[in-house]
C-alpha cells in the first residue's frame, strides 16, 4: 500500500463509530480508500451503514492530522502497518467480517505460516501449569509452529519465553499502543522476540492498556490462530473468553486438564466438560487432533482454470486473488481486493461458479476448484 492510501486508512480508523465492517463497506463502495474521503456526502450516503450522520463525520472530521502523527511515530520507532488489503496481513484473520483494517507490528512476524497456535491461561500460573507449557512447546519445536500470546503474567508469558528458548517465532498482541509495554517487567522478553516474532496491535500509539481493550486483545489471539489452547485457568477469566471467540471463528480449542480441586484447572474442567474444548495431556494429542501428521502427504494441486477454459479479465483478476487463499475469500474481501463493484463482482463469481471454477461455501465464501 502506498502512504498516501496508508495515511487515508489510518485517518479513517481514527473516525468514532466507523469500525472494520463500516471501513470495509466504504472501500468497497467508492472503489479505493482514498476515494473515501474524495466522495461527497450524497455518495457517501448510499454506504449501507453510514447515512447522513457518519458522512459528515467523515467529511469534517479532521483525522488526517492524527494520522499524520501515527506515522510520524511509525517512522521514528520503527512501527509497520499491517493492512486489510496487503498480502502478509493473516489470511487466517481476514475471514472474519471485524477484523480491524490495520494492525501495528514490531519485529521480524510472519503471521500466515502453516501452523500457528494461541497459548493462553491464567496469570496465577502454578508449577504445573509452567511444566506442561514448557514441555508443550518444547515437543512443538521441530514442528516450527508460530505461538501466540497475550504478553500478560502467568500463562502467557510462559509461552512465549518458551518459544524464544525452543527458537519458534512468538507474537505478543497487546491492548495498547507500541509506544508502551504493559507488563513493563516483560521487556527483556520483548526485546528478544523482536528478532524471531515481536510485537501487534490494532491499536495507535497513545492507547493505555484500559480493561475494555483486553477483550479486543483476546479476539485477535483467537482470530490469528488455528488452535488455542488453555493451561490452566480458572472458572473465570479472560483464557475462556478468548476460547469462546475461538469456537465462534471455527477454530479448534483444547485444554489440559488438573486435579479435579484445583483452583486454576476449574476452568479447563467446565469447557471440557460442555464440548467446548478437546481435552489434552501433550504436544502428541494435538498434533494427532491437528492432523499434523499428514504433513509427509504431497497436497494435490489446484488445476488451472485457463486449461478447460477462456478466462476474460476479470474473471483473471478474480482467478488470482482467490488462488492466495486455500480456504477460500469472501465476498466483500475479493470485492475490495479486485478493485471491481460489488454487484459485478457477484455476476462474474457467478458465471465462474457455473464453469466450475470455483465453488461457494457459506457464508458466501468462494473458493478454487
Amino acid at each position: 500500500m502506498n502512504k498516501e492510501a496508508l495515511r487515508s486508512l489510518i485517518a479513517l480508523t481514527f473516525i468514532p463509530n466507523i469500525g472494520p465492517i463500516l471501513s470495509k463497506n466504504l472501500v468497497s463502495y467508492c472503489g479505493s480508500i482514498e476515494n473515501v474521503f474524495k466522495s461527497n456526502k450524497a455518495r457517501l450516503e448510499k454506504v449501507p451503514g453510514i447515512g447522513e450522520t457518519l458522512a459528515t463525520a467523515i467529511l469534517e472530521h479532521t483525522a488526517f492530522e492524527r494520522a499524520d502523527k501515527e506515522l510520524e511515530f511509525m517512522e521514528k520507532n520503527n512501527v509497520k502497518a499491517i493492512t486489510f488489503f496487503d498480502e502478509e496481513y493473516p489470511r487466517r484473520f481476514k475471514m472474519i467480517d471485524s477484523c480491524p483494517m490495520v494492525l501495528y507490528s514490531q519485529g521480524i512476524i510472519s503471521l500466515n505460516i502453516p501452523k500457528v497456535i494461541a497459548i493462553v491461561g491464567t496469570r496465577k500460573i502454578t508449577s504445573y501449569g509452567k511444566e506442561l507449557c514448557n514441555k508443550l512447546i518444547e515437543d512443538l519445536a521441530e514442528r516450527g509452529v508460530l505461538v501466540v500470546s497475550g504478553m500478560a503474567y502467568g500463562i502467557d508469558i510462559c509461552a512465549h519465553n518458551a518459544a524464544v528458548k525452543n527458537n519458534l517465532q512468538t507474537v505478543g498482541i497487546l491492548a495498547h499502543g507500541l509506544d508502551r509495554l504493559y507488563p513493563l517487567i516483560h521487556k527483556p522478553t520483548a526485546m528478544k522476540m523482536m528478532e524471531n516474532g515481536g510485537l501487534i496491535t490494532d491499536y495507535p500509539s497513545g492507547t493505555n492498556p484500559d480493561r475494555e481493550n483486553f477483550v479486543q486483545r483476546n479476539r485477535i489471539i483467537a482470530g490469528l490462530s488455528d488452535a488455542v489452547i488453555i493451561v490452566e485457568s480458572a472458572e473465570k477469566g479472560g483464557s475462556l473468553l478468548t476460547a469462546t471467540f475461538a469456537s465462534n471463528y471455527n477454530r479448534d480449542v483444547f485444554a489440559f486438564p488438573g486435579r479435579v480441586n484445583d483452583i486454576y484447572s476449574k476452568g479447563c474442567h467446565y469447557i471440557i466438560k460442555r464440548n467446548l474444548a478437546t481435552m489434552i495431556e501433550s504436544a502428541d494429542d494435538l498434533i494427532y487432533n491437528m492432523d499434523w501428521n499428514e504433513d509427509a502427504k504431497p497436497k494435490k494441486s489446484k488445476q488451472s482454470a485457463l486449461s478447460f477454459v477462456d478466462l476474460t479479465d476479470e474473471q483473471k483478476i478474480l482467478f488470482d486473488i482467490l488462488g492466495k487463499y486455500d480456504e477460500g475469500l469472501d465476498i466483500d474481501s475479493i470485492t475490495i481486493e479486485a478493485n471491481i463493484p460489488g454487484g459485478k463482482v457477484s455476476g462474474i463469481l457467478l458465471q465462474m461458479e457455473f464453469a466450475g471454477i470455483i465453488k461457494s461455501l457459506p457464508g458466501k465464501i468462494f473458493q478454487l476448484n
